[in-house]
């Protein structure tokens, strides 16, 4: 099958790039991931050129809640990781369905955003992408993500004083059109930034590095939301998210976190109609 042959195209690097890790590919076969520490959910059809993510829901929702319930039987004690979109929504049923600790069910959305952002603030500074720093918080859609031009540095220094305010608006436009514009180029969703992205969370979990990386995480009254999962800074650690950050937003990025909690929340009511949750 793709994944056994995928596997085995990978495991055919490891004399080339020096590494020891055994890769192994199979196809609804659960036992093969028991014990795992952590447990990465990228399944789900993908995007398709015109669709939108919440277009998905009713496919997707089937498929993760089946997917992370057989996971769990195999490795109870996993912190589980959801890419599968739409994102935020997918990290909300795996949470109410699993039934687990929300420090537990994490949704990666914010970090490959905020890398985008990182990447079109490079572009426009002409600069290294790794001399800025840039987050984007929010839901992890193209009209829901709230790329913060306020507090993207370079070298300390706000973005803001070194690219003019029409320059700034067209980088935070081209952020949250990112991965429209892959699907678009491509023909299918983006896989090399959003398979990085997702090894940096993991790697942050199972090195207890403690990076703060904005998730999609379980809201409990922070940033003035409540029974949602969406994308805030988190410290992540062994236990998975170890502390949710709650930065000082000004009233513009209150209002539009209001907005895009509303629309995840609207989205999170299509699983009902589906009979997911």
């Amino acid at each position: 099958t793709s994944s056994e042959g995928k596997a085995m195209d990978m495991m055919q690097t490891a004399q080339l790039l020096g590494f020891d890790t055994t890769i192994v590919g199979c196809t609804n076969d659960y036992a093969q991931t028991a014990n795992s520490d952590v447990v990465v959910i990228t399944s789900g059809i993908p995007r398709k050129p015109g669709m939108t993510r919440e277009e998905l829901i009713g496919v997707n929702a089937g498929i993760v809640k089946s997917v992370a319930e057989n996971l769990l039987k195999y490795s109870p004690n996993a912190i589980i990781v959801v890419i599968s979109n739409p994102m935020d929504t997918m990290t909300y049923l795996a949470l109410k369905s699993l039934g687990l600790p929300k420090n537990r069910v994490i949704g990666m959305g914010g970090a490959l955003d905020s890398s985008r952002f990182k990447y079109f603030l490079s572009q426009a500074l002409g600069c290294n992408a790794n001399e800025v720093e840039g987050m984007v918080i929010g839901g992890h859609g193209d009209t829901t993500m709230i790329p913060l031009a306020r507090l993207a540095t370079y070298k300390g220094q706000p973005v803001s004083t070194l690219l003019s305010e029409e320059k700034l608006n067209e980088v935070v436009a081209s952020t949250m059109v990112g991965g429209a514009t892959l699907t678009k180029l491509l023909g299918t969703s983006a896989w090399y930034a959003p398979g990085a992205a997702g090894a940096y969370v993991v790697e942050s979990i199972i090195h207890n590095q403690k990076k703060m990386v904005p998730c999609s995480v379980m809201l409990e009254g922070e940033y003035g939301e409540s029974d949602l999962c969406i994308g805030v800074p988190v410290i992540l650690g062994k236990n998975g998210i170890e502390k949710i950050v709650e930065l000082e937003l000004n009233a513009d990025e209150k209002a539009k976190f209001a907005a895009s909690a509303a629309a995840v929340h609207k989205t999170n009511a299509a699983l009902k109609e589906v009979g997911a949750l």
